[in-house]
């Protein structure tokens, strides 16, 4: 799990919180976050990986006093809510806010049942307004700080039997572009970042050599990175996907 933090990142003090941050990418950022010297929080729906995922985490003289799992589906407005106030109450304030949490469901539109639809929506769009919506608060308060929205390259790259995490990955774009602009002179820097294949197992069929794919350390350097850029300016959207996929 170990990454490149960029010499230039000092996060003591800085409080993150990561949704989504018990397995695969976000794990990855909060380990990334944390050797930056950053208290983080993260979010995840299952207690056995939250609680894997804190071990792994705390390991390191001084980590485990900066680190605090807390059980929430950001999909639900109160949970999202509640995650915030978490970061909050056990470290004083918030600055980071990671955007993680997805879910993909994947059948053709006339297969897909509403739940499966709704749960889609709910959590990798719906989840990311209600978390933002209890942050920004928080961060004006603290002067600014940093909203990074996972999304992915299937927001502008459609393809079959996945109408819904498509279009809640493009609805995810377009919000982040529209936020950027409303809290940007509050100090709050937003941005997108949109991976492609990633190997997580988190696709179906997620057997067979990865060997190609994106690796979760790579998507967590670009968000530590994007925290170390220059306050004059503001990559927005990052696009990152594997330099030489399997030709088909």
């Amino acid at each position: 799990m170990a990454m490149g933090t960029p010499q230039s990142l000092d996060l003591s003090g800085r409080v993150a919180l990561v949704t989504g941050g018990s397995r695969g990418i976000g794990l990855s950022i909060a380990a990334g976050l944390l050797d930056a010297g950053a208290s983080v929080v993260f979010t995840g729906r299952d207690q056995g990986h939250l609680d894997a995922a804190r071990g792994t985490l705390s390991a390191g003289e001084g980590r485990g006093a900066r680190v605090h799992a807390a059980r929430a589906d950001v999909g639900k407005e109160k949970e999202a809510a509640g995650a915030v106030a978490a970061a909050i109450d056990r470290f004083g304030g918030l600055d980071i806010l990671v955007n993680n949490a997805g879910v993909g469901l994947f059948a053709d539109v006339a297969d897909m049942d509403a739940a499966a639809w709704h749960q889609v929506i709910d959590t990798n769009l719906s989840g990311v307004f209600f978390c933002c919506h209890a942050a920004i608060p928080a961060m004006r308060q603290r002067g600014g700080g940093w909203i990074v929205n996972i999304s992915s390259l299937a927001g502008s790259n459609p393809f079959k039997s996945a109408a819904a995490y498509c279009a809640s990955k493009a609805g995810l774009n377009a919000f982040s572009e529209a936020l950027m602009l409303e809290v940007r002179y509050d100090n709050i820097r937003v941005s997108c970042v949109a991976p492609g294949s990633v190997a997580t197992g988190f696709m179906r069929g997620g057997g067979g050599q990865d060997d190609w794919k994106l690796a979760p350390e790579d998507i967590a350097q670009v968000v530590l990175d994007l925290i170390a850029h220059p306050a004059r300016s503001l990559p927005s959207r990052v696009e990152i996907r594997p330099s030489k996929p399997v030709k088909r």
